[in-house]
């Protein structure tokens, strides 16, 4: 379960505005590292090489210390998010606006801002919204500026069906995704995220009640990329926006697929047996 356990009645519009500076250098190791977890040639990245989208989720990692961790892995609540008191938290979605490339051996910038903190009430209960705006900038100038939807929600039932939608769109483009253990297991290295859902499985069945590890929410938007990448190597995108719609499990291979919707336009979704957890846009010139 959690021992997170931090006051309720957390009055969240305190938090909004709050900001807070990081800095980091995208290193050479980390990029080929996350090639190769990618199932791509490592070689292929090199000191000035451009950071595809969505890898600068590697840098900029967490670096709680171990005795700041809770029973679940995830850093205490606390510091720049806000302490809510729910247990459960997922990142639920986001919106890129890419608009330089980052490249390898930059040092980067990231302002972190909460832009906004709401409660409200779903089928499942309270739950807590807060966006968070990251713009990341290099000597060159603003590279990429992101926000974040970050969901808390007390855990779903024991039993209850999976969420998501269902597909009905026809693929232009389809790649099947094996997420077995270890490609979770690096990525959550990677990204220093010691959420046990993602690597410890008794724990994962036994305490939060799920039919095996889950696939990190971030990593189904990357390979959601990586496919559209592979199918249409000289579209440069400009703009990315996901959102997760149910979880995925390394108990079962999912498909990543897309289709363009316009001239600059395409649509992305993971189908996993029929069943829709992510839905993505992204825009191209």
């Amino acid at each position: 379960m959690t021992d997170h356990a931090p006051a309720t009645g957390v009055d969240l519009t305190e938090w909004i505005g709050r900001e807070e500076t990081r800095t980091d250098l995208i290193d050479l190791r980390t990029a080929q590292a996350l090639a190769a977890t990618l199932d791509l040639d490592p070689a292929g990245i090199a000191q000035g090489t451009e950071l595809p989208p969505l890898w600068h989720w590697v840098y900029f990692t967490p670096n709680a210390r171990r005795g700041q961790i809770g029973s679940d892995g995830h850093p205490r609540r606390g510091g720049f998010l806000p302490p809510v008191e729910l247990p459960n938290r997922m990142w639920a979605g986001g919106r890129l606006k890419l608009l330089r490339p980052l490249k390898v051996d930059d040092a980067v910038s990231r302002l972190s801002r909460i832009k906004d903190c709401e409660r409200k009430s779903g089928r499942s209960g309270d739950l807590v919204f807060v966006t968070v705006e990251h713009t990341i900038s290099t000597t060159r100038g603003v590279a990429l500026v992101e926000e974040q939807d970050i969901v808390y929600r007390q855990p779903a039932a024991k039993g209850a069906p999976l969420a998501g939608d269902q597909v009905t769109a026809q693929a232009a483009f389809r790649e099947r995704i094996h997420p077995d253990p270890v490609l979770l297991f690096r990525y959550s290295a990677l990204t220093f995220n010691s959420h046990r859902i993602h690597y410890d499985q008794p724990y994962t069945t036994q305490e939060e009640a799920y039919p095996g590890l889950v696939v990190h929410g971030p990593l189904i938007a990357t390979l959601l990329l990586e496919a559209f990448r592979k199918a249409y190597p000289d579209k440069r995108v400009t703009h990315y926006t996901f959102r997760a719609l149910g979880p995925l499990f390394e108990t079962c291979d999912f498909d990543v697929c897309g289709q363009l919707t316009g001239p600059g336009t395409a649509r992305l979704w993971t189908d996993c047996g029929g069943r829709l957890t992510m839905n993505a846009e992204a825009a191209f010139d």
